[in-house]
């Protein structure tokens, strides 16, 4: 009777060994997946719209600080969404997406947002970036925008209104929550990152 308990414990505890080393080996193995997620973006469509990027920012500018996010690039029939990160190790307040649409033929469709696309080959200085964080808020500052209740709210964002990068700083004057309603309201810079001049200054409301 022991023998055939310890036989069945043994025969029990192999399958399960086994079943985890399955498990392991097919979690842990990552190329199928990256290889899955390259092939959703054809290489031509891919070819295509590095080159949109280019025309607008250079080609060694593309290569150091530019890569495509296969993981976000996703194909919506019948089109492509290009989703690529836009980092500057450099200045590591730049550190944002770039997404546009293109179609099976890899043409950009410009009835779709194009976001985050800096156009250096237009203008040098818009991909200069010098002015960081402490700077806007000392900009911010000198043209006297509210402390506010509350820290000011700080963002390097892409502005589709100006079609470049900014600094966009919030404040918070008036603010009132409850279960059924929220209500506040302030006032938000909005200072060019390249050249630190305010491009607008105005008031906010949420009632």
């Amino acid at each position: 009777m022991k023998n055939l308990l310890l036989k069945i414990f043994s025969v029990d505890l192999i399958i399960i060994l086994l079943f985890s080393a399955f498990i392991f080996y097919s979690g842990c193995s990552c190329k199928p997946c990256q290889q899955k997620e390259e092939s959703q973006i054809p290489l031509g469509v891919l070819k295509k719209a590095d080159q949109f990027i280019i025309s607008k920012t250079g080609d060694d500018f593309f290569k150091k600080n530019i890569t495509v996010d296969f993981s976000q690039s996703r194909h919506i029939a019948p089109n492509y969404l290009m989703v690529y990160k836009f980092y500057m190790p450099e200045k590591p307040f730049v550190d944002e997406l770039i997404r546009f649409t293109v179609d099976s033929a890899g043409k950009v469709l410009t009835q779709y947002e194009v976001v985050g696309i800096p156009n250096c080959n237009s203008n040098q200085n818009d991909c200069d970036f010098v002015v960081d964080e402490k700077t806007a808020k000392q900009i911010a500052t000198q043209n006297n925008l509210a402390k506010g209740i509350t820290d000011w709210k700080i963002d390097f964002v892409w502005n589709n209104n100006h079609n470049k990068y900014v600094w966009e700083i919030i404040s918070t004057i008036k603010e009132t929550k409850n279960e059924e309603y929220s209500r506040a309201e302030g006032e938000k810079i909005i200072i060019d990152s390249n050249n630190a001049s305010v491009l607008s200054k105005d008031t906010w409301k949420i009632n």
